[in-house]
């Protein structure tokens, strides 16, 4: 089966398509620049230019393609906006692999999007969800919370080096997938025909708040937390004046999304089913407190390779010092 998957120099992205590749399947990725997806290349991945919001790109970019995996979305960062990206560009791709007889289109959207119509993230993938489901494509829609990926940064890090870890209100347990799982269930639904036209969650093994993290975090490490509230009414102040600058859009639509995880409401789902449906063993997936002991027992072992071998170079320094200036 020949793969295009779109989004892949992403966090979620690059496992599909590493999964994909090992898994035996012709991967081609769209891409907008082949210096940053040289990487895929090295793996194996066919590199094709292209871009979701220039629709002429995506016809020889489908060409020859079975299936599609939809992992795009837009950056904070990025000149789009996310109205441009992951409503505009997603419809440009459904309707272009429409027109080129994709077999199979997965896409990725996020639980309970239609919960929350005033966040844009929220709205815009419920939305796709909607158009896909219309689209008459065979599809399979995926729906995650969050990544495991992403506590390292937020949580882990700051941790270690002291600095302060930033919890907004009644921040929502959720219930975090690591990437590499979440990419299983993406490869899986292209074998298992029980998926086709159907949307399932795609949620870690339970929901962890953002102080049971830092405990964790803090138990792991040996250090303690900077812990730094920042009241919902500041964000949505910040939100507010990020809405005036056009350039600042994407960040105003992030900030927005953080409401969704400010509301101390849940972010979870069962998943019983859906590993039963998917053929997956839930055994096998990667708990949250099993990612970070990863984590934390690496970097603590590289931190004290660091501190002896800064240990070993002083006494050199001291023991280069004796020789050449002797004491008589």
């Amino acid at each position: 089966m020949n793969l295009l998957i779109v989004g892949a120099t992403g966090t979620l992205g690059r496992q599909i398509t590493r999964r994909a590749l090992d898994e035996g399947y012709q991967v081609r990725c769209l891409v907008r620049s082949f210096k940053k997806a040289a990487f895929l290349r090295e793996w194996g991945a066919e590199l094709v230019v292209g871009n979701l919001c220039v629709p002429e790109t995506l016809t020889p970019a489908l060409e020859g393609i079975d299936a599609v995996i939809d992992a795009a979305t837009t950056r904070a960062t990025d000149s789009l906006n996310i109205k441009q990206v992951d409503w505009e560009g997603n419809v440009n791709l459904i309707q272009a692999a429409k027109a080129a007889d994709v077999k199979r289109f997965i896409f990725f959207s996020i639980l309970d999007a239609e919960k929350y119509p005033h966040v844009p993230l929220m709205e815009v993938k419920h939305c796709t969800e909607l158009f896909l489901a219309e689209s008459g494509l065979n599809y399979t829609i995926l729906r995650p919370c969050g990544f495991l990926q992403g506590l390292i940064g937020q949580y882990a890090i700051p941790v270690l080096e002291n600095q302060s870890v930033w919890v907004m209100g009644d921040t929502s347990p959720t219930a975090y997938m690591d990437t590499q799982d979440v990419a299983k269930f993406a490869i899986q639904a292209l074998k298992v025909p029980e998926t086709d036209n159907k949307t399932f969650p795609i949620v870690g093994s339970r929901a962890w708040g953002a102080y049971e993290i830092i405990r964790l975090c803090e138990r792991l490490s040996g250090r303690d937390a900077k812990v730094t509230r920042m009241p919902l009414g500041l964000m949505r102040t910040v939100r507010r004046i990020t809405r005036f600058f056009q350039w600042t859009w994407n960040i105003s639509d992030r900030l927005a999304f953080a409401e969704v995880v400010s509301t101390g409401k849940p972010l979870t789902a069962p998943m019983d089913d859906v590993y039963t449906v998917f053929g997956l063993d839930p055994n096998e997936t990667t708990t949250l407190e099993a990612y970070m002991q990863d984590y934390f027992s690496r970097i603590l072992k590289k931190l004290k390779e660091l501190d002896y071998e800064k240990s070993k170079g002083k006494s050199k320094q001291k023991n280069d010092k004796k020789r050449t200036y002797p004491r008589f």
